[in-house]
């Protein structure tokens, strides 16, 4: 009962609420340490609307009577994707080290990529004709990859239905005040949230942000396991906060500067990606990286490219992004800090540039205290022997000192010869100690 009132008191805020961001946060605490150690997952972006590389759904909003005509009621039935395999993103996704996908189910457009009996405007209706949802749940699911949903309460299909305009600031928008629209939002949660088997993860995407609540409260009563991202928790997009939220975050970011796929676009570098990776793990949150598949069906070479050089630096530095909590400090100047949940271990992030095989580079970090006791590694390496210098050993040195501690290792990977990504030192039996200016 006390939900309830709380929900209903958010509808009667007033005019200052959409000014204003609230979460109702129903996240039970073992999910929200669950989702903390998934650390990273796969965004995508798709609709009809790919076929023409527009930006996704928001062009319907100020699209003429002609344009609304022709978006509604023909593009569907061009959309047929016949390269769609998404066996290969799950994979792919895998290889990158993410560990949830959240798929959008439903964009502001209100085409349903599932076979949904609330509107006409589907999937199943369209040149494809099957269930792109189904599929996509399965192939994820078979390679241990949690399944999210994105979903929009706003929809444009909906409204123009109505007759009304197409928009996300309308009261026609908003579920609050749209009471159809509403009816036809449960119906379609109740089908996302039972039709598919175990859905792990929602992420709710209303531009009225004081409504999400309403949305959250209902798919929580459908399923209290259920994790909800947005609505439930902060989600910054294209951005890291300066500081670590408290409780659990996921800053949202694209590969390119589209969600969706667009044919001229410059993409972020594999490396840039990574430090995004590194900074979001330091302060305690998740990374939800986006891919744009292309009217084919095929995730872009330059997306794919990306993820496969993300997956190269995970292969040898998982430890220090999964199942991983933030140290006491984020950072010392350039070098970035994760800690394994026990404390027994922290990893420290160093830039790479110029670092060649064989080289050797010495550290010194205040913030550390050592002992006798200390260990150091680098991960993904082995301290016997060096390749191509079987006499020299890449063992790591170390100097403890009242003012921090020195370190001294030998960069022994050879993941490829322009490697300039970050190395991951590994401490174990280490404390923090406040730096002094």
């Amino acid at each position: 009962m006390i939900r309830s009132i709380t929900v209903i008191a958010f509808l009667f805020i007033g005019e200052f609420a959409s000014a204003q961001k609230i979460i109702l946060d129903r996240n039970k605490p073992e999910r929200k340490e669950w989702f903390t150690d998934l650390g990273f997952g796969m965004f995508i972006h798709w609709s009809l609307d790919v076929q023409l590389g527009a930006v996704i759904s928001h062009n319907a909003a100020v699209g003429s009577k002609d344009y609304l005509d022709r978006y509604f009621n023909e593009l569907h039935k061009t959309f047929n994707p016949k390269k769609f395999d998404p066996e290969e993103w799950a994979k792919l996704a895998k290889l990158a080290g993410m560990k949830y996908v959240v798929f959008t189910a439903k964009h502001h457009n209100g085409f349903c990529m599932w076979d949904t009996q609330t509107s006409a405007f589907n999937i199943v209706n369209s040149g494809y004709g099957k269930d792109i949802l189904k599929e996509i749940i399965e192939a994820f699911r078979k390679y241990g990859i949690a399944i999210g949903l994105y979903f929009s309460p706003d929809d444009f299909y909906v409204m123009y239905k109505q007759g009304y305009p197409p928009s996300r600031n309308s009261p026609a928008s908003e579920s609050t005040r749209n009471s159809e629209l509403w009816e036809i939002n449960k119906k379609q949660l109740q089908e996302l949230l039972t039709d598919y088997g175990k859905i792990d993860m929602l992420f709710i995407d209303e531009k009225t942000d004081w409504a999400n609540p309403l949305v959250a409260n209902y798919a929580w009563d459908l399923d209290d396991d259920l994790l909800v991202t947005r609505g439930g928790m902060d989600t910054p997009e294209q951005h890291l906060p300066d500081r670590p939220y408290d409780g659990p975050w996921e800053a949202c970011y694209t590969i390119g500067s589209h969600w969706q796929y667009a044919a001229e676009e410059k993409y972020k570098s594999a490396g840039t990606l990574i430090n995004l990776l590194i900074e979001t793990r330091a302060k305690g949150g998740n990374l939800l990286l986006n891919v744009g598949p292309d009217a084919h069906g095929e995730i872009p070479d330059r997306q794919e490219n990306r993820l496969r050089e993300i997956g190269l630096w995970y292969m040898a530095n998982h430890q220090a992004v999964d199942h991983i909590r933030p140290w006491e400090i984020t950072n010392e100047n350039d070098i970035w800090f994760t800690s394994s949940k026990d404390r027994t271990s922290v990893y420290a992030f160093v830039n790479a540039p110029y670092w060649k095989h064989m080289d050797e580079r010495a550290f010194f970090i205040r913030s550390l205290k050592g002992s006798s006791k200390t260990k150091v590694s680098i991960l993904g390496q082995n301290e016997d022997m060096m390749e191509y210098a079987v006499h020299r050993s890449p063992k790591s040195i170390v100097s403890v000192i009242d003012e921090g501690i020195f370190v001294n290792v030998v960069k022994a990977q050879r993941l490829n010869k322009t490697w300039n990504n970050p190395i991951v030192i590994k401490f174990e039996n280490i404390e923090y100690q406040k730096m002094h200016r």
